[in-house]
């Protein structure tokens, strides 16, 4: 990657929240380490999109048995939060919560459980790293917005949270399709410094109600030692320019710079700005269905699970390393995209080096808003990267060891 896109990268994995969210169910089985694979959702006979105005509850599954030196900690929000759209308009709020773990050493998180408190609100929840470090800036952001926690659209909130798009300080998340306890193979791990503290980010999807929340985490925790491999998160995103069928293009935010104001409205300019940010990142843009982007690896990796991630008009994703190449290899293809089944996909570890390529393509469908009662009396608009539920990305999220 050229120096400029490397840090047009940084701009913008600092707006990329999702997320997804979809570490929820990060099997990476294979052969080489990495988590062990989430509960698959029982198969739907017909793949179908589903609204998510209602969105699926996670089934409760027992608790794996600890390893040797494993010890879990539960964080919890302190009390119950009531969600509303902070901007005034949308129907969305994004919140952190700042929770304290306790780790008096240095530890590496084996195994995480999001517990939902209230999954009929909660879209999806993703769990940051604060090291020591950014602990008091953190908690000067705590108590210097009223209520509990702070709005944070794009990603924890933190002036500086050491985000990168290549190495992203996720720890875990829940999102539809996620279930149970999902724990690390023997030897791997997410690192959790001494004094460090865990923001929890949940998007509450306020089409579902306005009901109070109390989300939890539980942390599988083991003393950091040479003989654990460390886990990093690797974000793709890819641009989503989807204008309005031709029969329904007469509506006010049919037009792209009004649709990225309307964004921006709600969001706020920084995570509105991702729709124009990823032109950077990934080249020339077309408006259509069917969009990618294509990444250079910069540092030898081995890739031991990947997940994809889009909203309610995805029709299919698909993540190719060394597309083009005699070497290419597929790494998720999901060719009937399903939002409550985001469970992430085990793989066979997938070695890259330098010069390396990965490319994520997606595709959506304007004409899935007939289908689901999320879009009941919107119009159409011409839709681009956005934190909401009605709003799209295209990103695959990849978990990687390195040397």
């Amino acid at each position: 990657m050229s120096p400029a896109r490397r840090t047009t990268a940084a701009a913008v994995t600092a707006v990329l929240a999702v997320l997804a969210l979809l570490l929820a169910a990060c099997g990476t089985g294979g052969d080489g380490g990495g988590a062990q694979s989430a509960p698959k959702a029982t198969p739907k006979p017909t793949p179908a999109h589903t609204d998510h105005s209602e969105p699926a509850q996670a089934a409760p599954v027992k608790d794996k048995p600890l390893r040797p030196g494993e010890h879990r900690v539960t964080v919890r929000m302190p009390e119950d939060y009531t969600p509303s759209a902070p901007t005034g308009v949308g129907t969305d709020d994004y919140r952190c919560f700042l929770l304290d773990p306790g780790v008096a050493s240095d530890q590496m998180i084996t195994g995480f459980n999001v517990l939902p408190g209230n999954p009929d609100v909660v879209h999806h929840v993703i769990l940051f790293r604060v090291p020591a470090d950014l602990v008091a800036e953190a908690e000067q952001k705590d108590a210097d917005t009223p209520g509990q926690g702070w709005t944070c659209f794009g990603n924890s909130g933190l002036r500086s949270s050491g985000a990168e798009i290549d190495d992203a300080p996720w720890l875990g998340a829940w999102a539809p399709g996620g279930s149970g306890e999902q724990v690390y193979a023997k030897g791997y791990g997410e690192q959790l410094g001494k004094g460090s503290r865990v923001i929890m980010q949940v998007h509450y999807n306020l089409l579902a109600g306005k009901e109070p929340d109390r989300s939890a985490a539980e942390l599988r925790l083991a003393p950091a030692t040479g003989n654990i491999k460390t886990l990093q998160t690797q974000l793709l995103p890819a641009p989503v320019e989807l204008p309005c069928r031709p029969e329904h293009s007469d509506g006010p935010l049919c037009d792209r710079a009004a649709a990225l104001a309307d964004v921006k409205k709600r969001f706020g300019d920084g995570p509105g700005s991702t729709a124009d940010l990823l032109h950077f990142l990934c080249g020339p843009v077309r408006p259509g269905p069917v969009q990618s982007c294509q990444r250079t690896i910069n540092q030898p990796e081995t890739v031991r699970g990947v997940a994809g991630h889009m909203h309610l008009l995805g029709k299919s994703i698909k993540v190719v390393a060394n597309a083009g190449r005699p070497d290419a290899r597929t790494l998720l293809d999901i060719p009937v995209w399903d939002f409550d089944n985001q469970g992430s996909k085990p793989i066979k570890p997938a070695v890259l080096k330098p010069g390396d390529t990965v490319t994520v393509t997606c595709r959506h469908s304007q004409e899935l808003r007939d289908r689901l009662p999320s879009f009941e009396g919107q119009p159409d608009k011409y839709i681009v990267w956005g934190e909401g539920t009605t709003d799209e990305m295209c990103l695959a999220i990849l978990l990687v060891t390195r040397p």
